[in-house]
């Protein structure tokens, strides 16, 4: 392939007549047939709303000619440039009258593809195209996980929709539930349900302690609940007790972060495939948890979690100590709720 730069390249003759002929010249480069479709698809997908831009991409005869502009203004407003670019090929001189639009500079493929937000793999559990989803009875996504990247990143646009989690290094994004049919998981105790609470020691992973966890069991629940109007296992039934949230809390690690606990917790690229992608992962933010909720605003973790939280990176904590207000808080709205596994 050609190396291209502004009205240059280096692999091709016709170019450096365009670069004397014409000092802002398009950018033009030989590429592959199947390279050309990516790019084509992925500036198409970029300038999906400015049509004019899209038809300013255009190609002929194995040369793909990109017109740009110079930089007139600071503005980021779309601007009508006229160029003309001359082609030679087999000896013909062709000339093409192009109106191009000129888009910020800070636009660019690159840009594009980048990913400010990432599914960590923490919370792959939280996807039923993985293995590990079967035993998990929290919210999990029909989506795939690059499915689920590309809609949140798609709403995702200003640091200023971050709101502040526990620690310095954790950010909770709110996002209305319009794309997917996960449940509330959160119910409150009742003298009628009481009876379907039960008790487990619990780790999420194998390098987390174990710690004892409430919870409603869903089993007993549904068939606790067949006798009015269902079987227990049919979706009316289940949407009687656990409705579609409304919200989607995603919480947010630093990517520091994430790698400072992996350190601590032993993980190497050797370890296997899910620790080399984390390690090649280069996005600001990791989704470390999915919470299915119908408000739009953090819930109180719950006291075990707080607890947890504060041991040690290498027993599956993050290592901030336990703040007493925010850990009463979190006591009075659970004392009365727990969560449906």
């Amino acid at each position: 392939m050609a190396i291209a730069s502004r009205g240059r390249n280096y692999d091709d003759d016709s170019a450096a007549a365009v670069d004397r002929h014409h000092h802002y010249g398009p950018t033009t480069m030989r590429y592959h047939p199947a390279l050309f479709q990516a790019i084509t698809s992925s500036l198409l997908r970029t300038f999906s709303s400015y049509p004019a831009a899209a038809a300013a991409f255009t190609s002929r005869g194995g040369v793909t000619v990109l017109p740009l502009s110079p930089p007139i203004d600071n503005n980021n407003e779309f601007h009508r440039l006229r160029h003309r670019s001359v082609d030679i090929r087999g000896g013909r001189r062709h000339q093409h009258h192009i109106h191009s639009l000129r888009m910020s500079s800070s636009l660019s493929l690159e840009s594009s593809k980048k990913k400010n937000l990432v599914v960590d793999p923490f919370c792959y559990r939280q996807f039923a195209e993985k293995e590990n989803s079967k035993g998990y009875a929290g919210a999990v996504f029909d989506l795939s996980i690059d499915q689920f990247e590309q809609i949140v990143n798609s709403r995702y646009s200003n640091p200023s929709q971050l709101r502040d989690g526990y620690a310095p290094f954790c950010k909770h994004l709110f996002l209305l539930n319009d794309f997917s049919n996960v449940r509330v998981n959160v119910l409150e105790i009742t003298s009628e349900n009481e009876q379907y609470l039960r008790t487990r020691y619990e780790a999420r992973n194998e390098n987390e302690l174990p710690v004892l966890t409430r919870y409603f069991d869903r089993e007993l629940l549904l068939s606790g609940n067949s006798g009015n109007g269902g079987d227990g296992k049919d979706g009316n039934e289940e949407g009687a007790i656990f409705p579609v949230a409304k919200y989607i809390d995603l919480i947010l690690y630093s990517r520091e972060q994430i790698n400072k606990e992996n350190a601590a917790m032993g993980k190497t690229t050797a370890d296997d495939d899910n620790n080399k992608e984390e390690a090649e992962e280069t996005a600001p933010w990791g989704i470390v948890s999915i919470k299915a909720q119908d408000v739009d605003y953090e819930l109180p973790m719950t006291p075990i979690t707080i607890m947890r939280n504060a041991l040690g990176k290498d027993q599956g904590g993050s290592g901030v100590e336990i703040v007493r207000e925010a850990y009463m808080e979190s006591v009075e709205y659970w004392k009365d709720r727990a969560n449906v596994l």
